[in-house]
């Protein structure tokens, strides 16, 4: 569906003349007229942005909270996906910033109603956001947890049916549709590494493929996380390989919410996954091939060489508070035996080419065991060179995967993303060092680019109270929170470092007694807690992930209480970072900090007419060592005790 400019452009104009007059009508007049306030940071960053698109260029524009930046980059990206007959790409942080787009009440539907705009807005989410049919019929047949059976009788007829017509096929799946599903056991149901979706019997029937399917078709907006995009990226020319559409389709423009975490779910992204149990899938299929003696003998040796490297890395693995990447050690042992199997994959890979030209061998399995081993010898290229690749374990209840990263993903993402000639445009309140780009702008691979910075116009002295705590010992701070719990009746963030130290403020917490509800992330949805805790105003939410993305105007959030100092974990990719640093104090964990430590301030005032206090609770040591830093991005002075 083509959707049409909502102004003119006759035969004497430029899309981008016609353009700045419509930006400035709305901001000058018919934003006003609305009832909006009319604020010359929004109509500065407007204009700003205007540069980027009309020359196609990358802009980091970090703006404060309050300056209205979300209309300002909608406004643009809507009507440059018109002018391209392409829809712009918005990349957030994760859901949670997801859902502040376009739920009810949301920053589209009131661009929406002020504009008269009908907004064609679809959601790309991660794979992970969907049910696994797969999973989910195997798991109905021995479980009793009434909430996963729930799931099980809420999937659509024809997804079971099997004989029914596409035109009967309906969206479904999403896990905001499951709102009382725990992340725990959603984790049981959701799609993993593990499905091989192009051989799964259910794929014609997918949540995941009909979603796709739909959103694809946006004349507008696709909104994804950028987990999501980096995905897109890092599939897309072995998407095409393999006969299938890359994840996202072309874009007019990207949008990059909250960019300034663009590098870790880049990171995230850009990795070689090797499950324990994915090997000896792919090889088993060519174990049912017709292959020679030769071949079969290589498979032995694979299979038998990578049980014994699994055995290695559980047994050596150790856990990271904070994080799900388990340090394994670089040892000889293990090192020795990646190289041994890398050499007799590439010998497999060299007999894989006689066995299908001698035998009739299935072309389809053959493309799927030849991009595994490619993929597979690849990733193990990376770990066998010194420096080259941060590797970690995962785990969970049934099996292992290793997985390898290249240190640094600038290169990649230069030659990936920020080569297209189209607009870039990075907005976060926190981009910058000082209003220095050029860090952020360094990791991403981004060497020519534009900037600005627009502060907050809120008055934070009038608005805001700043309280520094020195914690000494976790259940005297645990006490020392309560008390203000109960002096503000709820009404609290809770931000925690970890989901480690979050359980167990939640162990003393569930021997208190407290007047009002707590709620704690993962025990349902993300979205229906965040508006359980936004419409039950006596109520504290407790996080660990949402210190960008929540958006709570009003009495509902009145207090933010920072449990710890968000310093990143001392997992492998981090440590990896710290490893080539001069200073990994100054150039890895004090930035990575500071930057989370102001976008939790940032949460309590969301409006003018917003009031509330902030405290955050330091170690004598963290005190004495980077109090002043801690002060120096607060925005306004910390009464400490």
């Amino acid at each position: 569906m083509t959707q049409t400019l909502p102004f003119e452009i006759s035969k004497e104009d430029t899309f981008f003349d016609v353009l700045g007059d419509y930006i400035g009508d709305v901001f000058y007049d018919i934003l006003p007229d609305q009832g909006y306030e009319l604020r010359d940071e929004q109509i500065y960053m407007a204009f700003q942005v205007e540069q980027a698109f009309k020359n196609k260029q990358t802009i980091f524009a970090e703006a404060g909270v309050g300056t209205g930046k979300t209309f300002v980059y909608l406004l643009y990206a809507i009507c440059y996906a018109r002018y391209m007959n392409k829809p712009a790409i918005i990349s957030c942080a994760d859901e949670t910033l997801i859902e502040q787009l376009v739920k009810k009440g949301g920053d589209i539907e009131k661009l929406e109603e002020a504009l008269g705009l009908n907004v064609d807005v679809r959601l790309a989410k991660a794979r992970e956001q969907y049910v696994c049919v797969k999973k989910l019929d195997k798991l109905e047949e021995t479980t009793e947890d009434e909430d996963i059976l729930d799931v099980y009788d809420s999937i659509p007829e024809f997804v079971f049916g099997g004989d029914a017509s596409m035109q009967k096929f309906e969206r479904y799946g999403d896990r905001k549709e499951y709102p009382w599903v725990s992340n725990e056991k959603w984790e049981a149901i959701s799609w993993d590494p593990l499905q091989q979706c192009s051989t799964c019997d259910w794929r014609h029937r997918c949540g995941q493929t009909l979603n796709r399917q739909y959103y694809r078709h946006s004349s507008d907006l696709i909104i994804c996380s950028h987990d999501f995009y980096m995905e897109h990226v890092w599939t897309k020319d072995s998407r095409k390989r393999e006969g299938q559409l890359p994840l996202l389709p072309e874009a007019s423009s990207v949008i990059f919410d909250e960019g300034h975490l663009l590098e870790f779910a880049a990171q995230k992204a850009l990795t070689y996954r090797f499950n324990s149990k994915t090997l000896t899938s792919v090889l088993t299929e060519y174990l049912n091939q017709d292959i020679r003696e030769e071949s079969l003998l290589l498979i032995e040796d694979i299979l038998e060489m990578h049980d014994k490297w699994f055995d290695i890395l559980r047994d050596t693995s150790s856990e990271v508070e904070g994080s799900n990447r388990h340090e394994v050690p670089r040892s000889k042992e293990m090192i020795d035996l990646a190289g041994q199997m890398n050499k007799k994959v590439h010998s497999l890979l060299e007999q894989l080419v006689f066995d299908s030209e001698l035998f009739l061998m299935d072309d389809y399995n053959v493309k799927i065991i030849e991009e595994y081993l490619e993929f597979f010898s690849y990733g193990l290229a990376i770990l066998l060179k010194d420096n080259k690749g941060i590797f970690w374990l995962e785990t969970n209840k049934e099996d292992s995967s290793f997985v390898i990263m290249p240190r640094l993903v600038e290169d990649v993402l230069e030659k990936e993303v920020f080569s297209q000639n189209i607009p870039f445009l990075f907005s976060s309140a926190t981009l910058s060092r000082q209003k220095d780009f050029s860090y952020i702008a360094g990791s991403l691979g981004i060497k020519n680019y534009l900037s600005f910075t627009v502060e907050s116009p809120f008055d934070y002295e009038e608005q805001m109270k700043m309280n520094g705590h020195l914690d000494q010992g976790e259940v005297e701070k645990w006490e020392n929170m309560k008390a203000h719990l109960e002096h503000q009746a709820g009404k609290t963030l809770i931000l925690f470092s970890s989901l480690e130290e979050m359980n167990r403020f939640r162990s003393w917490a569930d021997r208190q007694s407290f007047s009002f509800p707590m709620l704690y992330e993962g025990d349902r949805e993300i979205s229906e807690t965040v508006q359980t805790f936004q419409q039950d105003h006596a109520t504290v939410l407790c996080s660990y992930h949402l210190w960008e993305g929540l958006d709570v105007p009003g009495e509902a959030l009145s207090q933010v209480m920072i449990s710890s100092l968000p310093f990143p974990p001392k997992d492998p990719v981090f440590d990896a970072k710290r490893n080539h640093a001069a200073d990994a104090m100054q150039e890895v964990d004090l930035p990575y900090m500071l930057l989370r430590m102001r976008q939790g301030i940032g949460r309590l005032i969301r409006g003018h007419e917003d009031q509330g206090s902030v405290h955050v609770w330091l170690t004598p040591e963290q005190y004495e060592a980077i109090g002043k830093e801690i002060e120096g991005i607060a925005p306004t002075p910390i009464q400490w005790s």
